[in-house]
């Protein structure tokens, strides 16, 4: 008999239901197989909407930051995982990245930016099935970077060519040059209207990995170790089930994540953890930006001073700051 999965009815943190923006961990049984599924709202609508991004670009940026929190929230680790691509296209710098909280309880952070050529976006046809990274980043590359806390942690980076169709396939290539198991991600942005009309962007993403081989007689949790054929083909079956899932189901409000798992693995059974939540979070500062600004000479400071003051938005958030030249260095310390 197909089991539901073993979570009541919709995820919750603190007593705080969480409906979007959130994690959600689980386990494909007698699979070998374990995942993340990520579904994103207010959180992805928020940082797009501040920068009125051109669709094309706005779509690409919510992939991005959707790869980043599935991956960030797959790793046991606390600090920040972050992916920046580079490329000649008309998108020519693409940053996303996913910090936990220092305290473990903190929501992980997300933010995300697009630096783009407007001209060159003029005339390029992309519709919803388009193939986003050659026609809006080109060639070029995609770094993947986990910055432990802590100053004795050391800083893993890992890049590949930007060589696919898409963010997932540049994920893919990451996972068969890092890593020594099996995954695959499946991505997707859309906007779509709310209970009031109003269109927001929602994004949702599934991650899944095989776990390590076990050896004869060791167990999973649950389960006796599967003999290689029987991964192969657990693998090959949940892989496959993972990429029937649409668009519009990923990024559905009224579809809960529960119930899209269980669509998908039901006929295997599909258990879930507890979920983490996604909550939109920039480290820009005035304190920061100004002791950055201190670091520049006199007559770096004079180039770039209008009307008697210093002006800078930050690219993530889009936050105005205004600065009085002569009181860097007390808004700095």
């Amino acid at each position: 008999m197909p089991r539901k999965p073993s979570w009541p009815g919709v995820s919750t943190v603190n007593g705080v239901s969480l409906p979007d923006d959130l994690s959600l961990p689980f386990q494909v049984e007698h699979c070998d197989v374990r995942g993340r599924l990520v579904r994103l709202g207010p959180t992805v609508d928020g940082v797009l909407e501040r920068h009125g991004y051109p669709e094309p670009v706005a779509r690409l940026l919510a992939e991005a930051m959707t790869l980043a929190a599935t991956m960030a929230t797959a790793l046991k680790f606390e600090g920040v995982f972050s992916l920046q691509a580079k490329g000649d296209g008309p998108v020519s710098t693409l940053v996303a990245d996913c910090r936990s909280g220092e305290d473990g309880v903190q929501p992980h952070g997300l933010r995300g930016y697009a630096g783009f050529d407007a001209d060159r976006l003029l005339g390029l046809s992309i519709g919803p099935g388009a193939e986003l990274v050659p026609l809006l980043l080109g060639k070029g590359y995609l770094a993947f970077t986990i910055d432990p806390y802590g100053e004795d942690m050391e800083r893993y980076q890992g890049i590949v060519d930007l060589s696919g169709a898409s963010l997932a396939d540049a994920a893919h290539a990451y996972f068969a040059q890092s890593e020594q198991l099996n995954a695959r991600v499946i991505l997707a942005a859309k906007r779509r209207p709310d209970r009031l009309g109003r269109w927001r962007w929602r994004a949702g993403g599934i991650l899944v990995q095989q776990l390590p081989e076990q050896a004869p007689g060791q167990t999973t949790g649950m389960d006796a170790a599967l003999t290689p054929e029987d991964r192969a083909d657990a693998w090959d079956r949940v892989t496959a089930l993972t990429q029937t899932a649409k668009a519009d189901e990923l990024t559905s409000p009224e579809l809960s994540p529960n119930d899209l798992l269980y669509r998908l693995f039901h006929e295997d059974g599909v258990r879930v953890f507890e979920a983490k939540p996604l909550a939109p979070r920039c480290t820009c500062s005035a304190e920061r930006l100004a002791g950055v600004l201190g670091s520049f000479t006199t007559e770096e400071i004079a180039a770039i001073v209008e009307d008697g003051v210093i002006a800078a938005n930050c690219q993530f958030c889009n936050r105005q700051y205004r600065f009085d030249p002569a009181n860097l260095a007390e808004i700095s310390s």
